[in-house]
């Protein structure tokens, strides 16, 4: 988009935000695709599919950015009918983000049919956006490959570290992955901190709740990442009468964590 260019107007109707997917203004294209994931627009996939193939948006580095929103769009509305589209648009080398918004669309949406391109990837090797594949692969409970995934835990990238220990956590249920995560909260850079923060409220671990009040993020990150917490907590209580207690009593003082932050807010 063009910095000097006036914001689009707004769109009234999911009708309207797909016509405006095929107009001459690239600004207003992209607002679109963007309008229709924001407002979960389900019937719009067709033409957001459509969108995955565009020529016509294209910066001087090459990149398609209306791709880019398209793949979120449809990541956001969890399309299992955009997952042959969006394989296919693993394929664009010449564009790394339209890869990686592929790739979290596809984890995303969660379809078996995923899993193959998606391992595929992987076993490529190269330069790969290794956080939002490993992150897919978790989401679709690929374990077969976590050997592969341990091999991350060394990687130069904190943020792809982060990921592979987010995955082998949830594979083993072992706290050792889970505090190298909690470690990243008190990080001197504040965008691992934040990314922390929403690793963890992915986990959605209990355990992980204290550490999130306790960082160093906004009141508004915390509240966000708690509330994840706590509705998968709420959602998956243990039968053991004695584990379902102790469960009760951390989703208690959990709530009241989150009180005592929409005070603050």
């Amino acid at each position: 988009m063009s910095a000097t260019s006036s914001p689009p107007q707004p769109i009234a109707s999911p009708e309207a935000a797909i016509a405006a997917l095929k107009c001459d203004d690239n600004q207003i294209r992209y607002y679109a695709a963007w309008w229709l994931g924001k407002h979960q627009v389900k019937s719009a996939y067709p033409a957001l599919c459509e969108a995955l193939e565009d020529e016509d948006y294209r910066t001087a580095q090459g990149g398609y950015p209306l791709r880019r929103q398209a793949a979120r769009a449809l990541g956001q509305l969890k399309a299992s009918e955009a997952v042959e589209a969006l394989v296919e648009a693993l394929a664009c080398e010449g564009d790394p983000q339209l890869k990686e918004a592929a790739i979290q669309a596809l984890g995303a949406i969660a379809d078996p049919r995923a899993v193959t391109p998606l391992v595929a990837l992987l076993d490529r090797g190269g330069e790969q956006p290794y956080e939002a594949l490993i992150e897919a692969l978790a989401s679709l409970q690929v374990w077969s490959v976590s050997e592969r995934i341990e091999t991350f835990l060394s990687h130069p990238s904190e943020r792809v570290q982060c990921a592979a220990a987010r995955y082998l956590f949830l594979k083993t249920k072992d706290s050792h992955y889970l505090q190298r995560i909690i470690a990243n909260l008190d990080h001197e850079n504040p965008y691992l901190r934040w990314a922390a923060a929403f690793d963890l409220g992915a986990i959605a671990h209990v355990e992980a709740a204290q550490a999130i009040v306790e960082a160093k993020v906004a009141n508004s990150l915390k509240l966000l990442n708690l509330k994840r917490i706590l509705e998968a907590a709420l959602k998956h209580s243990p039968e053991d009468p004695e584990a379902m207690a102790s469960h009760r009593q951390k989703c208690r003082v959990l709530m009241k964590a989150i009180d005592n932050l929409l005070i603050q807010v």
